[in-house]
């Protein structure tokens, strides 16, 4: 019989919208996946797709109506066989909830099947009617499926020719399980409006497109899994780096004749590669059904390029000096900047260290780019009053620096330690030439 075309509910929280335009007209005939109406929501306009195919016998609601409330009616479809004569029964006054189910699920006389005197209309395990359109039932009988194992993706879980097309025959006894479990699999949330929605939204204003390329797309995917799939938690520390400027500017003067110019950042590299060392359960990456506890501490340094950043890789950081350090990393910064690294030079590593310090960022929390277990988000150096050891208050140099964990790999007490470690280093830099 004549199926209804609901008022989708567009997000988890609307309630109601407006049918904004109509894109189809009384007498057209649509197919599954065609563009029907546009609907408009407190938030956004967005097209509404049909799920099935058949004639458009009636429209219900007219453009421009406003509070149209979630699943009421706005249109009337037509299957095969059937004509405007048939609509009366679909508009009529609502049934109860049981024989609605009924007549939902009950095939169409029009389309060849018999109507009379009882459904063949399929059941389910327990008894209850299937809601299935004939098109879905004649495709699901040509390839031999049970339909009581497909969820229906049309209106009140109506199973449609989109729900047969892409299924294969399978034993009922082996469907059923599946069936059962059905409700629990939750389709994935839309990431968000689409590209042509954008679009229109912002028409009347003028921009410039930037094509994606193949690294903002991976840039794009994988921060986006890291941040939707890893449990990230937050360690915040004030390091007093008053010690680490002077004996660095004491190296660098007797460095001076070798052309080696340390940076702060390369104290940051050393200190959290020896932590690893020092805590070295923390030391370790996720791999998936297992974590996998490193030997070396393979360190990760973000470097910025121009429509992205790498993450060059300083393996053995622990072994290596502060000037080999400084060398390498001015080295892979260097040829990171001209897209000139291999790839096992950016692959890899337990640990990153992202250092915004030089743009005058006081704080900022950094994505964990997985498998590490942590990155260490590192802020500038500022004058700052402080109270001393002999409670005196007194002027120090304070960096801040927020480390953004795994949880599955490194536990809050198990950070804490690793933090400590990295600035116990900092703060007492001589003991890192030990």
């Amino acid at each position: 019989m004549p199926t209804e075309i609901l008022m989708p509910a567009l997000s988890p929280t609307m309630e109601e919208g407006t049918l904004a335009k109509w894109l189809v007209k009384e007498g057209d005939t649509i197919q599954s996946g065609d563009l029907i109406a546009e609907i408009e929501t407190d938030k956004a306009t967005m097209e509404f797709e049909a799920v099935d195919e058949g004639v458009i016998g009636k429209i219900l609601i007219a453009e421009g109506s406003e509070g149209v409330k979630v699943n009421t009616a706005i249109a009337i479809l037509l299957e095969d066989g059937e004509s405007a004569d048939d609509i009366g029964a679909a508009t009529a006054p609502a049934a109860p909830a049981a024989a609605v189910k009924e007549v939902a699920a009950a095939p169409s006389a029009g389309a060849g099947e018999a109507a009379a005197p009882a459904p063949s209309a399929p059941a389910a395990a327990d008894g209850s009617r299937i809601f299935a359109s004939p098109l879905a039932r004649r495709i699901a009988a040509d390839k031999g499926l049970d339909l009581s194992g497909i969820p229906g993706s049309g209106p009140r879980g109506r199973i449609v020719k989109a729900d047969v097309e892409g299924a294969t025959a399978a034993p009922k006894a082996a469907v059923a399980p599946a069936a059962a479990s059905a409700p629990a699999a939750a389709a994935p949330a839309p990431a968000g409006p689409s590209s042509d929605m954008v679009a229109r939204m912002y028409e009347a204003r003028a921009y410039e497109e930037v094509t994606l390329d193949g690294m903002r797309k991976t840039i794009a995917a994988r921060l986006t899994e890291a941040k939707q799939t890893v449990p990230h938690f937050y360690l915040r520390r004030d390091i007093q780096l008053d010690a680490l400027l002077k004996f660095r500017s004491q190296l660098n003067k007797q460095l001076e004749g070798r052309g080696v110019k340390l940076s702060v950042n390369d104290f940051i590299i050393k200190a959290v590669a020896l932590a690893l060392q020092a805590v070295p359960d923390a030391n370790a990456v996720w791999a998936g059904d297992r974590v996998l506890k490193m030997k070396a501490s393979d360190v990760a340094v973000a470097v910025a390029i121009e429509g992205g950043l790498f993450t060059p890789v300083l393996q053995d950081s622990e072994l290596k000096s502060l000037s080999a350090l400084s060398g390498e990393m001015k080295d892979l910064a260097a040829r990171a900047r001209d897209r000139k690294l291999a790839p096992h030079e950016y692959q890899g590593g337990s640990f990153a260290i992202s250092n915004l310090g030089m743009f005058g960022i006081d704080n900022f929390d950094a994505i964990v780019n997985p498998p590490h277990a942590g990155i260490l988000a590192v802020g500038a150096g500022a004058k700052k009053p402080v109270v001393g050891a002999d409670g005196e208050l007194k002027v120090a140099t304070v960096m801040s620096v927020t480390m953004s964990v795994d949880h599955r790999v490194i536990d809050g007490a198990l950070g804490a330690q690793l933090l400590q470690g990295i600035v116990e280093n900092l703060e007492n830099p001589m003991v890192m030439l030990a």
